[in-house]
């Protein structure tokens, strides 16, 4: 996947530098894109930001293009480099959507503090759209043509599980050689060569109501028959071989004087292998009631395939070796947590993620990137493109 042997080797220097000129830049740019909040429950809000970026992509040179949503904030495409050597575009993936209420800025006001820039999304993942923006950036202006065009992708409902532009992602990974994809970096700035598959699950029982003190036994008590199939559920977790079951809300019933009539659970499931997901929804819909009288309804399923390592290692190496050229060591980390790059990886496209911004505190009050970090992972992306 990296420059032949017979292609001079790239010079990062000028790449790196030109990065690090940018960085006040980046960092008022990141400001900007932070302060349009951008919940994924809010189309008008999504699609706020979603046009900030897509000016932003078309002033770089991209050829943007929006698509549009009846229930959902607007997506953006951009291509750069049009004519290439190479048919197939590489595809860099992010997200506008973040998991933080519209008003929250109010709370969690930007700042920089000690070298950390804090605010809603920044890291997950503002700071790694900034830093594809500001990658193509380099390249352009060092007059550094990759191989093929650039394709990038920003989606609009990621963090609700990605169903509004589902078509329009898979169009793009089947066009696609190699997906680069700008979620925020592992502990350290590793990059994340694997990923969990995530299956949200609801069981709904039903039973039969009746009153707990004058007739119990005419009924069938909707919350013990869901006890029974919790602990059932539960039975199915490997954790040794990376398949977790976790129980996450439970409710039922009515008043403490009447046997329930209805109960439902709501159940995250997470695997490191793509058979073992078909394995869980297998085990899931095949629960039987225990309790006479009872009955089940399991809805939801499997959502998002793993990112198995195999289809990251040649472009994690190639990384390792940039990164080394570029004065660091890069790491790679796997993670628990869902990302669009797997479902390019599971269509056999080689993906490596988490080459955005490096921080902590995603999804939480703390949430912040490491200023000093941008330019270098702004130089790392763009040795990528122009390498692979």
């Amino acid at each position: 996947m990296p420059r032949s042997a017979t292609e001079p080797a790239l010079d990062l220097r000028p790449v790196l530098n030109w990065c690090i000129s940018q960085a006040e830049p980046m960092l008022r740019t990141l400001r900007h894109s932070v302060e349009i909040e951008s919940p994924s429950q809010s189309k008008t809000a999504v699609t706020r930001v979603a046009e900030f970026f897509a000016r932003e992509l078309k002033r770089t040179g991209g050829k943007v293009q929006t698509y549009r949503h009846a229930r959902a904030g607007a997506a953006v495409a951009a291509e750069f480099w049009g004519a290439p050597r190479q048919p197939q575009p590489i595809l860099l993936l992010g997200h506008t959507d973040t998991v933080w209420d519209v008003g929250t800025l109010s709370q969690m006001l930007f700042r920089v503090e000690r070298g950390r820039a804090y605010g809603p999304g920044i890291l997950d993942m503002k700071s790694g759209l900034i830093v594809g923006l500001f990658a193509i950036r380099a390249l352009r202006a060092l007059n550094i043509k990759p191989r093929s065009s650039v394709r990038f992708f920003l989606n609009a409902d990621e963090e609700t599980g990605s169903t509004a532009f589902r078509s329009a992602l898979l169009r793009e990974a089947r066009r696609a050689r190699a997906c680069l994809v700008l979620e925020p970096a592992a502990e350290g700035g590793a990059v994340k060569t694997a990923r969990k598959g995530v299956g949200v699950f609801t069981l709904a029982v039903r039973g039969r109501s009746a009153h707990a003190g004058i007739n119990p036994a005419a009924g069938v008590n909707a919350i013990s028959e869901l006890a029974k199939q919790i602990a059932r559920v539960e039975s199915f977790a490997r954790p040794a071989a990376g398949l977790t079951v976790n129980v996450g809300v439970a409710q039922g019933g009515s008043r403490s004087n009447v046997v329930p009539e209805t109960a439902s659970a709501s159940i995250d499931v997470r695997v490191e292998r793509a058979r073992d997901g078909d394995w869980i929804e297998k085990k899931m819909r095949s629960l039987k009631p225990i309790l006479r009288g009872a009955r089940l309804e399991m809805t939801g399923g499997m959502n998002r395939p793993p990112l198995e390592r195999r289809r990251t290692a040649a472009l994690f190496e190639c990384a390792r070796g940039l990164a080394s050229q570029l004065g660091f060591a890069l790491h790679e980390a796997s993670t628990g947590g869902g990302s669009d790059g797997s479902f390019v990886a599971a269509l056999g496209v080689p993906t490596l993620d988490g080459l955005g911004g490096v921080g902590d505190g995603a999804h939480a009050r703390h949430e912040h990137v490491l200023v000093r970090e941008l330019p270098r992972r702004a130089a790392l992306l763009a040795a990528l493109l122009a390498t692979i």
